[in-house]
Parts: structure tokens; sequence; C-alpha cells
């Protein structure tokens, strides 16, 4: 049987660098309705936040506001 995929995007730090980065990825969920993220993704990396769907981040600490054309 399949299991269903959840889209999330991970925000967070390698342990070599202080950039902050962000990855979308798919991943299912256990029995009790975690996610399921792989060991080898999380090695060498500092989780700041696991968000439901594809964010798209317009600026980061330290980052200057791009005028990306946002409608508000």
């Amino acid at each position: 049987m399949n299991k269903v995929l959840t889209t999330v995007t991970i925000i967070y730090y390698n342990e070599n660098c202080l950039e902050l980065k962000h990855e979308v990825r798919n991943y299912p969920k256990n029995d009790s309705g975690r996610l399921i993220i792989p060991e080898e993704f999380k090695e060498d990396k500092s989780i700041i936040a696991v968000c439901l769907g594809e964010i798209s981040i317009i600026n980061k600490i330290g980052d200057r506001i791009l005028s990306i054309g946002i409608a508000d």
C-alpha cells in the first residue's frame, strides 16, 4: 500500500555554515500522524522549522527584501 506524501518546506542551518536554507520535500507520515523526515536529510543540519506546504521565502536574516511583484 502506498503512503500519501505530505509536502513540507524545511527551514534549516547546515552545521558548518550559518546561512539559513530551505528545501521543499515530500514525506510520508507514520501511523500516529507524525512526519517521517529521513535521518540522511537531518544529518549535519539544525532544523529550525517544518512548514506545511510549499512556502515562498522572500527574505531571510541579513537579506534585503527584493521587489518581486507580490500581490497584497
